[in-house]
């Protein structure tokens, strides 16, 4: 919500606000940047919404029995999903460049975004992440970016089937797999999305995707792979580091060019390639793309290091489905050092639909010397189904013979941290849907700092 209401403040708008999290008194930097910013604060409880011209933006977590969406009914004014709003902007622009995909959205976004704002193509950027390279001293929350030029950058999430309302130039579709929803309404989504748009890159790596490239016509399908030479772009064997990536890319009838990557991870090499398929499609030579993409720093609250204390590293990270959670343990074992995890899940609903699914990610990801605790799954309020939680899932992980234990909340799995944490450990805080978990990631860094100096 914050980046599209800067968006639609920059283009003249004048925005106002509610969160429940203000009237919490969570998330308090945030609120503070948007009042230096102009936007208007008011608590939720209706008194906001005053007069029948005014619109009611809303996020699919507010139900109708907040009181803002019933005194918006109340007067009369029109009341409009963030999705729908958002795909109004992006659908008028000359040149919408949609990311989808079930994971590596927000990277891909921010890397498409800052290799043609690079290449001096001025873009609009929206994105669902804060993106490192746009921050600053006065811009500490860079979500978005407004710009002068033709293309509009937008992560498209499709856990709401809200990615049905947005009509892209260039659609990305980095990979389709079960998160938010069963996967034939997933597929649906996705080829209706791709339908639409007039060039679609899409990954060979991914059994879903390879498909969906396979029923579009060859003319309107960019391709890429980490190993498959049919791809437009293909990657070549990766040298990897705990601070990134290099490989080589080659396109079909062009020349090998060789990338350099500030971010780790094989999925981080998945992103790129997309990246670069993109922007080739806008224009931009794949030689300018790479080197742009060099100066690419990251997305915040993924794989994050917040720091190291007593040899023992605190990573921050996005991580909240199956296969994200995959990647990121994918990424870290590739070096030393045992895992101490606390995975906060981000709803009762996503973890009931997935259980299945997180379990085995855990069991297969998870060394023998690795552990994962669980608190509760993050919830701020509202009606829903609390049948299955942590407990549940972490029976099922020590079931398969990896250390996991469930406790009631996050600062019981904080003190199970720092418990067991030894020199060479890497203790991860993987969650989404709640933007204290960065603080609480801080908090451990400072606690292990102090271990063995009480």
């Amino acid at each position: 919500m914050t980046p599209l209401a800067l968006i639609v403040q920059a283009r003249g708008g004048r925005v106002e606000g509610s969160d429940r999290a203000l009237d919490q008194g969570r998330n308090g930097a945030k609120f503070e940047f948007l009042r230096a910013r102009g936007v208007k604060l008011h608590p939720q409880d209706g008194s906001g919404i005053t007069r029948a011209d005014q619109i009611l933006v809303t996020s699919t977590a507010v139900e109708d029995t907040v009181p803002d969406v019933k005194a918006a009914h109340r007067i009369g004014a029109t009341v409009m999903s963030r999705a729908r709003l958002l795909a109004e902007l992006f659908n008028a622009s000359a040149c919408g460049i949609g990311v989808a995909g079930t994971s590596g959205k927000s990277t891909t976004t921010g890397m498409i975004g800052w290799i043609l704002d690079r290449a001096g193509r001025s873009p609009t950027i929206m994105n669902g992440a804060e993106m490192k390279n746009f921050i600053s001293a006065g811009v500490p929350f860079a979500a978005a970016r407004v710009g002068q030029g033709e293309e509009f950058v937008c992560e498209i999430d499709e856990s709401d089937g809200s990615i049905a309302f947005f009509t892209p130039k260039i659609a990305v579709v980095n990979n389709i797999a079960l998160d938010h929803k069963p996967l034939e309404e997933l597929r649906t989504l996705f080829r209706d999305f791709a339908d639409k748009a007039e060039i679609v890159v899409l990954n060979l790596d991914n059994p879903e995707t390879a498909a969906l490239a396979g029923d579009l016509k060859a003319a309107r399908v960019v391709t890429w792979s980490l190993d498959d030479p049919r791809a437009d772009l293909v990657a070549g064997p990766p040298a990897r580091s705990p601070g990134g990536t290099k490989f080589a890319v080659k396109r079909r009838g062009g020349k090998i060019v060789e990338v350099s990557l500030n971010v780790p991870g094989l999925h981080n090499v998945a992103n790129a390639l997309a990246a670069l398929a993109a922007t080739h499609a806008c224009g931009v030579a794949l030689t300018d793309a790479v080197k742009h993409l060099g100066e690419f720093s990251g997305i915040r609250r993924r794989l994050e290091v917040v720091g190291t204390s007593n040899e023992i590293t605190v990573i921050d990270d996005f991580a909240h489905n199956p296969d994200k959670i995959s990647a990121t343990l994918e990424t870290l074992h590739a070096f030393p050092g045992r895992l101490l995890l606390m995975f906060q899940p981000h709803g009762y609903g996503p973890l009931r639909l997935m259980r299945e699914e997180f379990v085995n990610c855990f069991v297969r990801g998870l060394s023998s010397e690795d552990v994962v605790v669980m608190p509760e799954p993050v919830y701020f309020g509202g009606t829903v189904d609390r049948s299955v939680g942590s407990g549940e899932i972490v029976r099922e992980i020590a079931r398969g013979d990896r250390n996991a234990f469930a406790f009631a909340d996050r600062d019981a799995c904080g003190d199970k941290l720092v418990q067991l944490a030894r020199r060479g450990d890497r203790i991860v805080v993987m969650g989404a849907r709640d933007d204290s978990l960065t603080q609480f990631a801080k908090g451990l860094l400072q606690r292990v700092g102090r271990i063995g100096k009480a």
